[in-house]
């Protein structure tokens, strides 16, 4: 079970780890929401949560690998995907780009819940 569990938060890892590439600039930021960044502020805002999405998901990653930090990881995932999947189906009209981040934190998501389901019956086990 525990390998399933490290590979689901690898997978929940890498969906966090994508949006790092807005570092890059407003080009890469457009690629990923379809939306303009060049305003300076939003760019250096939207950068910034590139850098802090990074961490989150590199903190996946290693939670994958080492079972003490995981339900630490199974909290802060699940408030930021489903902070994200609420605000964008309660603010409706979102575009397609950010449409396909809504399923990628629906993926997460399922991930999570499937690992926390996991986790819990490891533990029983033990």
């Amino acid at each position: 079970m525990q390998k399933i569990i490290t590979v689901l938060l690898v997978i929940v890892g890498f969906i966090h780890i994508m949006p790092l590439s807005g570092v890059l600039g407003a080009e890469q930021l457009f690629s990923l929401y379809g939306l303009s960044f060049e305003e300076s502020n939003i760019s250096i805002l939207m950068r910034h949560r590139a850098i802090l999405f990074g961490v989150f998901g590199l903190f996946f990653l290693y939670s994958a690998f080492n079972r003490q930090y995981q339900p630490l990881a199974f909290t802060a995932g699940f408030i930021s995907v489903i902070s994200f999947i609420l605000l964008s189906w309660s603010t409706g009209n979102y575009n397609t780009a950010i449409h396909k981040v809504v399923v990628a934190d629906i993926i997460a998501f399922v991930c999570l819940l499937s690992a926390v389901v996991l986790f819990i019956l490891s533990n029983r086990k033990s």
